[in-house]
């Protein structure tokens, strides 16, 4: 197998390199970790735009292969290292992988006033006091009502997927902070945060302090 390289923000805030992460963390990939500083514009210079042209993060290297975006990321290492062989990181058959494509994809198109409002280094350093905007709220609202009925269990799709940290991560934006969410969305998103792939990142976050 060709070497793995996964290059991520030195911050370690990235929800979509978290999502890289996971999924090569939980299939037991051997990876090299790559930091780029984004506040020193790192992804703008030649050595990093020479390995992909679109210049951001996360990036995963494997030969001549330099693939960013997130979902993409996932479902490349879904199909090049597929179960039973190594753990799946989306569900088994067409409908429900479908509809986990669907929550990311909508996780990365909507909630913008949140995402702005509650960044995640809310997340994974330290809360604001800021109070949510009029569009911060409506979008709050409309995250907690669309998770409240896709869950109706203990995963979104019976079986653990990459879909299920990044909903809780979204909800995370807001019990991190403070902000009201229903108890039962909060506890399914602690049980999610407990999972070993993501303690892992968040130590990285807060530089080895697991939060």
């Amino acid at each position: 197998m060709q070497e793995l390289t996964l290059y991520v923000d030195s911050r370690f805030t990235s929800p979509w390199a978290l999502s890289a992460f996971q999924a090569l963390t939980e299939k037991k990939l051997p990876f090299t970790l790559h930091t780029v500083n984004l506040d020193q514009g790192e992804q703008k210079q030649a050595a990093f735009r020479d390995l992909s042209p679109i210049g951001r993060v996360p990036l995963l290297v494997q030969g001549d292969l330099a693939l960013a975006e997130s979902s993409a990321i996932v479902e490349y290492l879904e199909e090049a290292f597929p179960p039973p062989a190594y753990a799946a990181v989306l569900p088994d058959g067409v409908q429900q992988r479908a509809m986990a494509r669907q929550v990311m994809a909508w996780l990365r198109s909507d909630l913008m006033a949140l995402r702005a409002e509650r960044s995640t280094e809310v997340v994974f350093y330290a809360p604001v006091s800021t109070p949510l905007t009029q569009a911060g709220q409506a979008a709050a609202a409309r995250l907690i009502a669309i998770a409240d009925q896709l869950l109706t269990g203990e995963h979104l799709f019976g079986q653990w997927c990459i879909a299920d940290t990044e909903l809780a991560l979204a909800l995370n934006r807001l019990i991190l902070n403070g902000d009201p969410v229903p108890e039962r969305l909060t506890a399914w998103c602690a049980a999610q945060w407990q999972r070993d792939s993501v303690r892992q990142w968040i130590a990285k976050s807060r530089g080895g302090v697991p939060g």
